[in-house]
């Protein structure tokens, strides 16, 4: 991909040589040779026609939404008889864009569902506005918070702020697709596509970590393969586990770089009566039972920096509990660490050989863990080009998504509307067919669209109702790109789109 933006010409030759078509699929207007594809590799000039290279996606939907999906791949070509009645939606995939943005969207089909007329619009859109929001399940410090995310040595996002046993990045976004050098806008824009199209990308952070991301994929920080999301909070572990440890163990700390717990001092164990051992933790105590900043964030016990869990340990009191054999368990947050410790004559915890009967409580953590995965979010703003593909009075889509009356895809995946203005939306691209996403070397993404809404709604918002056409009709003859096409099972758990605008509720 980066040797087709390096040798992508800002400004296309004058007069093209005689064999040669112009695209005007995307701002780059390549002009392309017989037999060629564009800078983008999307599009070609085959037989004297600039062709769409990939065949335009239908996704085909089990006729109960429960029931099981059967590949498409093993049955004969349909004949375009009406005798085949499998659920379809055609999707944007495949189908093209509409730039230079005045003509209507490549497909707007029409078809009838449970007795009312629903409409389609899909369109590959061109997105500079874009970006995803990444969610790395570990409790491992990846780098500071606002930390630059780099791909290639090119920087390509931040680290934000971190959610519930999982650390978030920021990718992407205008300025560094076009704000940037063209290196930067190059690498941001192979770096967006690869991890939407579900591959992996390794990121170093500065200060921090090198990790490898991949959508559904657990990620690899630092060469090691996370395995588990912690269970919760050091008081959350607290809270959900204390009676399982009550009359096997005299103090339990859950070791945990935001919020670590302490069993003796917890709610949780005072409600069941537990005893106090004279603990002293070194960190902030907020309230009984629950201490921040025990460490500074790492890759060690509980995403802490410690190796060693005792470093968060200081004397015991003797005056509050403490005495000599007093067992004492340590674990983390996802039960990967653990020890076990008994208090000598000084009072000082010793480690012990760690006892069979604490086995099942630290199982237990482990247990109640979820596998540790990558999750990535498409994010883009749908412009008012791309609108104009859908209306000739673009504000009123605005209106009908915000308004409820037009329901939103992409590659038939359900998404995500902002509110507010515009239309900004996120996906999981997991829910998306494989290999969604392309792009263009302005450099942008192009990303699947789709709009579905009642005819008589597109019609009053002002669509092109001349361009109208039945599945049939499409499935027959294809688009302006010469499409040829593919159907395929819809990914597991997708709803069937044009369903589920007609259970959808208009607001206003």
């Amino acid at each position: 991909m980066n040797e087709l933006f390096e040798r992508f010409e800002v400004e296309p030759p004058q007069k093209p040589a005689g064999e040669k078509l112009r695209c005007d699929a995307c701002p780059v207007m390549c002009y392309i040779a017989e037999g060629r594809t564009g800078a983008c590799d999307r599009y070609g000039n085959f037989g004297g026609k600039i062709t769409r290279c990939d065949p335009v996606t239908i996704l085909e939907h089990a006729e109960e939404e429960s029931a099981p999906l059967v590949p498409f791949g093993g049955e004969e070509p349909w004949n375009g008889e009406l005798v085949n009645t499998k659920r379809r939606f055609v999707s944007a995939i495949g189908a093209g864009t509409t730039y230079p943005d005045y003509k209507p969207a490549p497909f707007i089909v029409s078809q009838e569902v449970e007795g009312v007329d629903l409409v389609t619009v899909v369109t590959e859109g061109i997105f500079s506005y874009c970006g995803v929001k990444v969610k790395i399940d570990t409790d491992r410090h990846l780098g500071p918070e606002t930390a630059m995310v780099r791909a290639e040595g090119e920087p390509v996002g931040h680290v934000t702020t971190a959610e519930y046993g999982s650390q978030m990045l920021s990718l992407g976004g205008v300025k560094h697709l076009t704000g940037g050098s063209k290196a930067e806008g190059r690498v941001t824009c192979s770096t967006l596509m690869d991890l939407c199209n579900k591959k992996p990308v390794e990121l170093s952070i500065d200060g921090g970590a090198t990790v490898v991301v991949q959508a559904g994929a657990a990620p690899i920080i630092d060469g090691r393969r996370e395995e588990r999301m912690r269970v919760g909070c050091g008081s959350a572990a607290i809270g959900m586990f204390a009676t399982q440890w009550r009359g096997l163990v005299d103090e339990v700390v859950v070791v945990d770089d935001h919020i670590t717990g302490v069993v003796s001092e917890h709610q949780a164990g005072k409600v069941i009566g537990w005893e106090d051992t004279g603990i002293k933790i070194i960190g902030r105590r907020s309230t009984p039972g629950r201490y921040f900043k025990v460490s500074e964030p790492g890759l060690g016990w509980g995403g802490t920096t410690i190796s060693d869990p005792l470093e968060i340990l200081g004397d015991f009191n003797a005056k509050k509990g403490a005495r000599p054999g007093l067992s004492l368990l340590m674990v983390s947050t996802t039960g990967e660490q653990f020890a076990y410790y008994e208090l000598d004559d000084d009072l000082k915890p010793v480690q012990k050989q760690f006892p069979e009967r604490l086995r099942k409580s630290v199982d237990l953590i482990e247990e109640n863990c979820e596998p540790a995965l990558c999750t990535v979010l498409f994010m883009g703003g749908a412009g008012g080009s791309l609108r104009a593909g859908v209306t000739e009075n673009p504000v009123n889509l605005t209106r009908s998504v915000q308004g409820l009356r037009t329901y939103v895809t992409c590659g038939g995946a359900p998404v995500y509307v902002w509110p507010g203005g515009g239309i900004t939306l996120m996906v999981d691209v997991t829910r998306m067919p494989d290999n969604a996403f392309g792009y263009v070397p302005t450099p942008a993404l192009v990303a699947p669209i789709e709009f579905t809404l009642r005819r008589d709604d597109y019609i009053r918002l002002g669509g092109y109702a001349d361009e109208i056409r039945s599945i049939e009709d499409v499935l027959e003859k294809g688009g302006e790109y010469f499409n040829s096409r593919e159907e395929k099972a819809a990914p597991a758990g997708n709803p069937w789109p044009l369903l589920q605008q007609l259970r959808r509720e208009p607001k206003g």
